[in-house]
């Protein structure tokens, strides 16, 4: 009987040798090297409205925010991903002279996707948690209006999770403010799952 074939293993160095020249983007955990898949059209413009959201707050703040095309390392897991936004404050710390793997998010946001929604509210999560200098940690379902708001708090996480169209998500970690209305802005749902003014579903 044939022994079974076991992917190939790589070193971080050589992973990020790899990263730095590949076209596409891909994350990189326990020696695995996985491509990272495309979004959807809600996906995109959740991540955008996110992200015109809190750069106009951040403007003048000692934070600034960026979008999925800077990598994060998670040093205690030997981890490198791509959170779809990320916010850092004072000054960022990086891994090397190429400074382009962060090692101090503040806050991490997540839109989730049905092929890594498990993923990001469960083993993700765990792994974010190691991070020193992360507080904050939101989920934000792409095909329901739902935001999920991780909060540190010492050693544990407090959990609020949002629905009411016109609530407002407060992010004291950097002094933000997400109304889920704009968090939502243009995305259209099938009028059976689009949510009322509290959120609830047709």
């Amino acid at each position: 009987m044939a022994a079974p074939i076991r992917p190939p293993t790589y070193t971080p160095e050589e992973y990020l040798a790899h990263e730095r020249q590949a076209a596409y983007k891909s994350e990189y955990l326990a020696g695995q090297i996985v491509a990272m898949s495309g979004v959807s059209w809600e996906h995109s413009l959740i991540t955008g409205n996110l992200l015109t959201v809190l750069h106009g707050q951040l403007r003048d703040r000692p934070c600034t925010v960026h979008a999925s095309d800077l990598r994060v390392k998670v040093r205690a897991h030997g981890m490198y991903t791509y959170p779809d936004l990320i916010v850092v404050c004072g000054a960022p710390q990086f891994e090397d002279a190429h400074v382009d793997t962060l090692l101090n998010p503040t806050v991490i946001v997540e839109v989730l996707s049905p092929s890594t929604e498990a993923y990001d509210r469960g083993a993700k999560f765990g792994y974010y948690r190691a991070l020193p200098s992360l507080q904050e940690y939101l989920l934000v379902a792409q095909d329901q209006m739902l935001l999920e708001h991780y909060r540190r708090a010492d050693a544990s996480w407090v959990l609020t999770a949002t629905t009411d169209s016109a609530a407002v998500v407060r992010l004291p970690a950097i002094g933000c403010d997400l109304p889920l209305a704009e968090v939502y802005r243009k995305v259209n749902w099938p009028a059976t799952n689009a949510p009322d003014t509290a959120g609830n579903r047709a």
